[in-house]
């Protein structure tokens, strides 16, 4: 008897129609049918891609070719490993087949977006294959991502990006026998070309000035050196961590983050005024208008809500740090909308699963969403010519063009 998915029903509410949800699926299962591929040629091999196992084993990888298979979301274009032996016949694609069962599709989709144990994939497999499938050949198949994952990771990077958001997103995995919550950071990056790009995504429990310095020494060991602007919702050591690596850097703290913290203390039948008086400061046309805004803000509020205005205070050079720009740049670094953005787009994947076994079913998941989003931003971002022009006037003797 086949298990039963159990989906949120808010899961369903991303969706903005039919065909975003059979495009969202499409790319999952495309995916999920090229990483078993890769899996079963493995299996058949004997080694692992690139391993010294395969040294006068008789038989290597070939390269692949591609072929058109029907299914239930539509027409997909996967790709086929050859090996030198032609000897390779896969079970997923069968070879002179073009249509693959709405079973299989199941167990492509339940495999990647569900997060699923070992036990989970072989029962999976089993209902479809009518065979018992040991651990080892399943762990073939769910670890053949992590190949994928570890070359993107470890990609070369661009020298210069224009504007780097930085984020991250809590999920919660079973660690040591109890469920704790940790966070994947993301970082994009916006290129010379106008167009967003995943830099990398890190996973950990703790946020500190070290865990940042980490990651933004990896980007610069990747090929970044230099970031013009980076805009961050306030992490914890960003600052510090990111003038360690790359000192010549703006930094902007996302606005829309600070109003969330400082209405955090404030009670609910002063929110709407104190969100109003909140705005005049950061819709300011200039810096000297916004302070002016900030001083009002200040005299009417500190007697009540003190710490909500110091905190105002306390951040107000890399609060204000947009006013420096021209107003389209502004637009697209005072906030860290670019990343919320992507991660919506990431619960779509992790929204049926409400806790993952461990951190590389996380990282699969993620991996995933991200594949999928990337896709679509095959264009640059709006007035990109406009905004490329103000860059090169702002930072003509840092911009490589």
């Amino acid at each position: 008897m086949k298990k039963k998915l159990d989906i949120p029903k808010d899961f369903w509410k991303d969706f903005k129609d039919r065909k975003d949800f059979d495009d969202f699926f499409s790319e999952l299962f495309k995916e999920g049918i090229n990483q078993m591929l890769k899996a079963e040629m493995t299996d058949h091999l004997g080694y692992e891609k690139h391993s010294k196992e395969g040294d006068n084993s008789g038989n290597s990888r070939n390269g692949d070719y591609t072929k058109t298979l029907k299914t239930n979301l539509g027409e997909i274009t996967v790709n086929v490993p050859r090996d030198r032996n032609g000897e390779f016949d896969p079970k997923v694609v069968p070879k002179h087949e073009s249509r693959l069962s709405d079973e299989i599709a199941e167990v492509i989709i339940g495999l990647y977006s569900r997060g699923m144990s070992t036990t989970d994939i072989q029962e999976q497999i089993e209902q479809i294959y009518g065979v018992q499938v040991d651990s080892t050949s399943v762990s073939n198949i769910t670890n053949a991502l992590m190949e994928s994952i570890k070359e993107w990771q470890n990609r070369p990077l661009e020298e210069v990006y224009f504007v780097v958001w930085m984020d991250g997103i809590s999920i919660k995995i079973r660690h040591n026998g109890k469920v704790v919550n940790k966070t994947v950071y993301l970082v994009i990056g916006l290129t010379q070309e106008g167009k967003k790009q995943v830099l990398g995504m890190w996973i950990s429990e703790t946020e500190s000035a070290s865990f940042w310095m980490t990651v933004l020494t990896e980007l610069k060991a990747r090929g970044v050196k230099d970031i013009l602007i980076a805009s961050t919702d306030n992490l914890s050591g960003f600052t510090e961590a990111i003038k360690g690596v790359f000192p010549l850097a703006d930094t902007q703290l996302c606005i829309v983050h600070q109003v969330r913290n400082s209405l955090r203390y404030v009670v609910w039948k002063d929110k709407k005024e104190f969100a109003a008086d909140m705005k005049e400061i950061y819709h300011a046309a200039t810096l000297q208008a916004a302070e002016q805004a900030l001083e009002n803000f200040e005299k009417k509020w500190n007697h009540k809500y003190a710490y909500a205005v110091r905190s105002w205070r306390n951040n107000w050079v890399e609060l204000t740090q947009f006013f420096d720009y021209p107003l389209e740049i502004r637009k697209i670094v005072y906030t860290t909308n670019v990343i919320e953005s992507l991660n919506r787009g990431i619960r779509k994947y992790t929204k049926t699963k409400s806790v993952f076994p461990h951190d590389q079913a996380a990282l699969k998941a993620v991996y995933m969403a991200i594949a999928n989003i990337e896709k679509k931003w095959t264009l640059p971002i709006r007035d990109w010519g406009m905004i490329l022009q103000q860059f090169l006037i702002k930072f003509e003797d840092r911009c490589r063009i």
